[in-house]
């Protein structure tokens, strides 16, 4: 490695209240508060669902959280005191919220304890997603936000894919069907209901998380939390399981921030994000109701300059391959789903986006080029890129030094590789434990500037709305792109319409 291929981005600036800048997140909130939104200044519109003790562990978490909370480590830069929330967002967060619905302990500890794991889940999913359609039903002028979903601990341990209790708990539910027979009637129904209703069941995904996402998908914006996340973060001396969340003060920014975003709009935005430019992550995610078909659900993420952005569901079909390992839209579905994207950000600017930088973790195939192209109907130009982490442990021994985040090495005019993690001057240290690795980044299809293409991707790494941290590893436009696969296959019927970032995140 000589230093004629290394180069470096300059450290991407934020921008908050006033057209004020920093660097990181939490001193941009901290001294100018989030880019002026309808609602900054106003009053958080919230409801809250969970158990009582869920509730009654919400509402001291949340009164915590309205003053200064210290930093896990004075004397260590990347740890940051929490100023309350309104001092850092701008928004009162009233102690009473706009809905309360209380769901019965008992149930729950009955539900996730069914045999049949599929059946298990989605009635537990059920107890939440009722009572919040419910509520939006009867009271329909009573609209919050954000809903804060409060789980037990054994939701989130026994609500996951290859988690269940112990043979000794588990209950007997309604359904006795085996999968491999649900799989049969989905594909032939039964001329009997009751066995195509116990089949249709293995179309709701075996995750607690995503499969509420997906059924809450058009009609509420929710935050899941542990019991045990907000029993740690407002007694830590006293709490009742070994501490395995993040210190007090970084949980408040991380939740705080993610309410703002969910309720408000970003907290800020990327400064020199050119107009007309927008950014797209492809998505995959195979059908699991039927793992040897092949069939597997497209989408796509658009993210605007604001760093905001929308999801949209492309059509299922086969389109993993054995043989490659890897997944490829034909043509005509490609071209279909970039239309979506196209269109969508017609609606919000008023004209077709001038250059759209497509970000996937394989290289697009040529069919999928081709149909990416045909969506345009102007002079809009369209960069492929694909982006993947590497072990190049040799790049860092060569470099003689700890590279500082934003460094690239210059393989060829399409190729290099980016550090996104590593030596960071605000906080005169590298803020992790591993060897920071680069990303390797390809300009597959398109005419695209090499140090724009990296510049882009480096400011996409501060952009995610769920923390509050520095900068991610990855950019956005990937950094969700399995979560979101997951919820956009995690229930039938979900609509194909585009919905906002926020419900999926």
């Amino acid at each position: 490695m000589t230093e004629r291929h290394l180069r470096f981005v300059p450290e991407t600036q934020l921008e908050f209240a006033h057209g004020q800048c920093e660097e990181h997140p939490k001193d941009g909130l901290f001294l100018y508060g989030p880019l002026a939104s309808p609602v900054s200044g106003g009053v958080l519109k919230y409801g809250v669902i969970g158990t009582d003790q869920g509730i009654e562990l919400f509402a001291k978490w949340r009164k915590s959280v309205q003053g200064y909370i210290p930093p896990y480590k004075e004397d260590v830069a990347h740890h940051s005191a929490f100023p309350g929330f309104q001092a850092a967002f701008g928004m009162k967060w009233p102690e009473k919220p706009l809905a309360e619905l209380r769901v019965s302990s008992k149930k729950i500890q009955d539900t996730i304890r069914i045999r049949n794991r599929h059946e298990s889940i989605k009635k537990t999913v059920d107890i939440f997603s009722d009572a919040i359609s419910g509520h939006l039903s009867d009271e329909a002028d009573i609209t919050p936000d954000l809903w804060f979903v409060i789980i037990p601990g054994e939701v989130f341990l026994w609500g996951r894919p290859q988690k269940a209790p112990p043979l000794s708990e588990r209950k007997s539910g309604s359904a006795q069907m085996k999968n491999k027979d649900a799989r049969v009637f989905l594909a032939a129904p039964s001329m009997f209901e009751e066995d195509n209703q116990q089949a249709q069941l293995q179309l709701y995904d075996l995750n607690f998380h995503n499969q509420l996402k997906a059924r809450l998908l058009n009609k509420a914006v929710v935050q899941i939390i542990k019991e045990t996340t907000l029993d740690q973060a407002t007694w830590p001396e006293t709490a009742t399981e070994k501490r395995t969340i993040q210190d007090p003060a970084t949980l408040a920014w991380n939740l705080c921030t993610t309410t703002y975003f969910k309720s408000a709009g970003p907290p800020w935005r990327i400064r020199d994000i050119r107009p007309g430019v927008c950014y797209v992550g492809i998505v995959f995610k195979k059908d699991s109701s039927d793992p040897a078909s092949g069939n597997a659900c497209c989408g796509a993420q658009l993210f605007l300059r604001s760093g905001d952005g929308l999801v949209f569901r492309g059509a299922v079909g086969p389109w993993y391959s054995k043989e490659l390992k890897q997944f490829h839209l034909p043509r005509a579905k490609a071209s279909e789903l970039m239309k979506l994207v196209i269109e969508a950000y017609k609606r919000i600017h008023g004209e077709p986006p001038q250059e759209i930088f497509i970000h996937g973790r394989t290289r697009f195939d040529r069919d999928e080029w081709l149909g990416f192209s045909d969506a345009k109907t102007n002079d809009t130009k369209i960069i492929g890129i694909r982006i993947r982490p590497t072990d190049e442990l040799k790049l860092y021994r060569l470099a003689k030094q700890p590279p500082v985040r934003g460094t690239y090495y210059e393989v060829h005019k399409r190729m290099a590789y980016l550090w996104t993690k590593g030596y960071v001057a605000r906080f005169n240290t590298y803020p992790g434990f591993e060897v920071p690795n680069p990303l390797a980044v390809n300009i597959d299809w398109g005419d695209g500037d090499l140090h724009q293409v990296v510049s882009d991707i480096l400011a996409l790494t501060k952009v995610n709305f769920n923390g509050c941290s520095f900068s991610d590893g990855v950019p956005v436009t990937l950094k969700f792109a399995d979560a979101i696969g997951e919820i956009l296959t995690a229930a039938p019927n979900i609509e194909g319409a585009p919905q906002p970032f926020k419900y999926y995140i």
